[in-house]
């Protein structure tokens, strides 16, 4: 693949408790402005269930036959929800078909720490797909597009 360009993130790195890191980007959703929790570990981008319906009247959620992992979790009920577009920086993810999951535990505990709450969680699929770089010292998450 041709390397065509690449687009730098401000990376927001908040100390939790402590002893840990969370990074988060500011990004849009079908042109709204949403907070996501970037999380390498995570395998698949995530949007929060309860807050992903306020970013288009034109999401659907529907109900997966299945159980989701993750987030503190092994038996949580998801759904897939269309997005017509994640816009990270100059990076525009069109046509994303993503998981929405309740994340109200998540964001209960941020509230508690006076952290904002979170529209989604942004993972691998995409940190991957885009080659993304995550430079603590400078507090940039540099994501490539490839042609």
């Amino acid at each position: 693949m041709k390397k065509v360009s690449d687009t730098k993130l401000y990376l927001k790195v908040l100390s939790i408790e402590g002893d840990g890191y969370h990074l988060y980007i500011d990004a849009k959703i079908n042109g709204h402005k949403a907070h996501l929790l970037v999380d390498t570990g995570a395998s698949k981008t995530v949007f929060d269930s309860n807050r992903i319906v306020n970013f288009s009247d034109e999401n659907k959620l529907v109900e997966l036959n299945k159980l989701s992992t993750g987030l503190g979790t092994d038996s949580m009920r998801g759904h897939l929800i269309d997005i017509n577009e994640i816009k990270l920086g100059t990076i525009k993810v069109k046509n994303y078909q993503g998981l929405a999951l309740d994340l109200s535990h998540v964001n209960a505990s941020y509230s508690k720490m006076g952290i904002e709450p979170i529209d989604g969680v942004l993972g691998s699929d995409i940190l991957h797909e885009y080659n993304a770089i995550i430079d603590y010292k400078n507090q940039e998450l540099t994501l490539e597009k490839s042609n």
